[in-house]
């Protein structure tokens, strides 16, 4: 296994074909995007990812890595494309699979291997496995409930599990869960994934390696909710969360999480609605989580909208905020699902206040909070009246605050 294909060249395929590559293999990342291919293609990186740039440029300069508009033919191809809803329901979109298959199909032959890598509903590789084969009644693909049958083509789901600001780290360290559709797809997949990979690789069968992904995630979601569900209580109750979570911790057997301004990221505000969707029934505690991180926002708006309705009413006509943070947790770039967004977007549209955005790690705001005004730290906290921590960035750790503000602190910074 050789040659390898990687499809989507995100925060997750961009590292992983790195590692591949910087390993040995020679691979081919495929996306959409021209601006990253022409970028990775300059040993340069489009995201931000500690450690990850060096290892581009030496793949890049040593020709075992290129970026493509178009795929090729390899011995292995990765699938690491999105996996957004649909509408406002959460049901999972999986065309983004669905066009990497049909522009997979051609170019396979005997013997070769597919890997999904994209958070997926339980039944996505077995549907991707469908398209496939409509595109090659040739070959013969692997059935779920068929695990000892041989076929011509090896097929997998294995999910990731990086840490974003980690991700190569964890790439080589952490365990692999191989979920195969054959036992021999399984045996395949490793030995791919083994390139590189110093953990151990843990084998199952496609569906199974779905759900457990599905349930990491959900599993956190859970706790997470926990914890800002009592953050809200204690604000109520007038006692410091911060305070209560360090001393019910010191507990041997109780470990609450830290609360925070939502669920943001790929993953966790994500995933979880996958399993709601297929089984809305029977997901009751993982419905409930979801809801009380989705609605966060709106309790960390309701806090600071009082702060400017107190200031109105002694007689500023419009009080200036600044929000800071944007990424949905703490020192990276990576703004997907981010509760601090959603939390700039409705104060921005509110008007009720100057809205200044605070985030280190971008350059430019994206297009949905083009409304707003980027500004470094120091210029927010020269002028602001009020003050929404909404990510603890570490920036923002070493900034002292005026003691004339009203400050929103979602995250625990002070």
């Amino acid at each position: 296994m050789k040659s390898i294909c990687v499809f989507g060249l995100g925060y997750i395929g961009l590292p992983t074909a790195a590692m591949f590559a910087h390993h040995g293999a020679n691979v081919v990342g495929v996306d959409i995007n021209p601006h990253a291919v022409d970028t990775i293609n300059q040993g340069k990186i489009h995201i931000v990812e500690p450690g990850l740039e060096a290892i581009v440029k030496q793949a890049v300069g040593k020709g075992t890595l290129k970026a493509s508009l178009t795929p090729v033919h390899s011995d292995a191809y990765l699938i690491a494309v999105p996996t957004p809803f649909k509408g406002d329901d959460h049901e999972p979109d999986l065309s983004y699979i669905q066009a990497v298959s049909k522009a997979l199909a051609p170019l396979l032959e005997k013997g070769d291997v597919v890997i999904l890598e994209s958070t997926s509903p339980v039944g996505a590789t077995e549907k991707m496995v469908e398209w496939l084969s409509k595109e090659r009644s040739d070959l013969t693909f692997p059935k779920y409930h068929q695990p000892d049958n041989e076929a011509d083509i090896f097929v997998a789901y294995c999910p990731e599990r990086v840490l974003p600001g980690k991700v190569i780290e964890e790439l080589i360290s952490n365990d692999r869960i191989i979920g195969g559709m054959t036992k021999e797809s399984t045996r395949k997949a490793q030995e791919i994934y083994r390139i590189f990979v110093k953990g151990d690789l843990l084998e199952t069968n496609s569906r199974t390696a779905e759900m457990a992904k599905l349930t990491e995630n959900a599993s956190r979601d859970v706790s997470i909710a926990f914890a800002n569900e009592l953050s809200i209580i204690s604000d109520k109750l007038d006692i410091n969360v911060w305070d209560l979570i360090e001393l019910a911790n010191r507990h041997p057997r109780v470990n609450i999480l830290q609360p925070g301004a939502g669920v943001g990221g790929h993953c966790i505000a994500v995933d979880p609605w996958f399993i709601v969707n297929q089984n809305p029934e029977e997901a009751k505690i993982i419905r409930s989580a979801r809801e009380i991180n989705d609605n966060k926002p709106n309790w960390v708006i309701g806090k600071i909208n009082d702060q400017i309705d107190r200031l109105k009413s002694q007689g500023v006509e419009k009080p200036t905020v600044a929000l800071l943070g944007l990424a949905f947790k703490p020192d990276i770039d990576d703004l997907r699902e981010s509760p601090a967004v959603t939390i700039a977007k409705k104060m921005l549209e509110n008007q009720s206040a100057n809205i200044l955005l605070v985030e280190p790690n971008i350059e430019t705001l994206p297009k949905d909070l083009e409304s707003g005004k980027l500004v470094s730290l120091a210029e927010a906290m020269e002028i602001a009246d009020i003050i929404g921590i909404l990510v603890a960035h570490n920036e923002f750790k070493k900034e002292p605050l005026k003691n004339s503000v009203a400050v929103i602190d979602a995250v625990g910074i002070i």
